[in-house]
């Protein structure tokens, strides 16, 4: 039973490893408000991200009214409008409050099983266009509507699919990464060979984090290809990063750390082989003591039984 326990415990705390660092990541990012809002906040300024919004809020505002035969240069002049917006500090905030808003509703639906799409609405910065082309005497610019102009979060498929394992992951908060370190040092204090053990639990701790760097790049290029065509694929992708960015970084110093230990419990041992043995004792000198004759004579040492 020893034995068997010296292994078993190992290799579920080398499993736990991926699913405590999601269960961290689920609760203490995407569980709460403010930190969700501080890891998108940065998108605001990635020029992928501002055309993205830049050509929605312009769709949106130029779809609400004919312009006649100027239609494409009001068209253009809406978008460059719009796209100049996105680089203000008003924008930040539209979009600091379009996100908080958006993450509520996530969590709403993670706790009370909502259906329907998340969305993100941009009808803030459409205010804000409209204010600001007024401010600069645009004639046509009372006539722009503030519509909820949206754009999709996570479908209502997607939600539907990831509801009950994110509602699991953020019940169970740190309770798995203990979990994980009970196993460990339980199994570590079974096993007849620790150091041995200390390196194979490191090495097993590495390839868990390992694997979940490559599921997170597999599952990005799968949600990626999976996009509408109509959906800015280097917007998403730009969100993906930023959302998943704690994931990835606990996960390189999780295995890098787990190689460090392996290393250290690996190498004193290795030395300690190729270090050759050292020679043998030159034999001990017989004892000489003087005779009575002044002749020495040599004393055998006796044997002690």
């Amino acid at each position: 039973m020893r034995r068997a326990l010296s292994v078993v415990l190992p290799v579920l705390a080398c499993l736990l490893v991926p699913l405590g660092t999601l269960s961290v990541w689920a609760k203490y990012e995407v569980g709460d408000s403010d930190r969700y809002v501080a890891t998108m906040a940065p998108l605001a300024a990635e020029p992928a991200v501002r055309g993205a919004v830049a050509d929605a809020v312009t769709n949106a505002i130029v779809t609400q009214f004919d312009a006649g035969p100027i239609q494409s240069a009001v068209d253009a002049f809406v978008h460059d409008a719009v796209e100049s917006f996105t680089g203000t500090d008003a924008f930040q905030k539209a979009w600091n409050t379009a996100n908080r808003a958006a993450h509520d509703a996530v969590q709403q639906a993670i706790d009370d099983g909502a259906d329907g799409p998340v969305t993100l609405d941009l009808a803030p910065v459409t205010g804000q266009v409209k204010q600001q082309l007024s401010d600069d005497g645009v004639p046509f610019a009372d006539r722009i509507p503030v519509t909820h102009t949206t754009i999709t979060v996570i479908s209502s498929r997607d939600l539907d699919r990831l509801r009950q394992s994110l509602h699991l992951l953020q019940r169970a908060g740190l309770w798995l990464p203990f979990a994980a370190v009970a196993c460990a040092a339980a199994g570590l204090a079974l096993a007849r060979r620790r150091r041995t053990a200390l390196t194979a639990t490191a090495l097993g701790v590495a390839v868990a984090a390992g694997a979940l760097l490559v599921a997170l790049a597999t599952s990005r290029s799968l949600t990626l290809d999976n996009l509408p065509s109509d959906v800015d694929r280097s917007a998403a992708g730009a969100a993906y990063d930023a959302l998943g960015s704690s994931v990835r970084t606990a996960s390189w110093w999780t295995a890098g750390a787990a190689l460090a230990v392996a290393v250290c419990a690996w190498l004193p041992e290795r030395l300690r082989r190729r270090t050759p043995p050292r020679p043998p004792a030159p034999p001990v000198p017989l004892e000489m003591r003087p005779a009575a004759s002044g002749v020495s004579i040599p004393v055998t040492p006796r044997r002690t039984e």
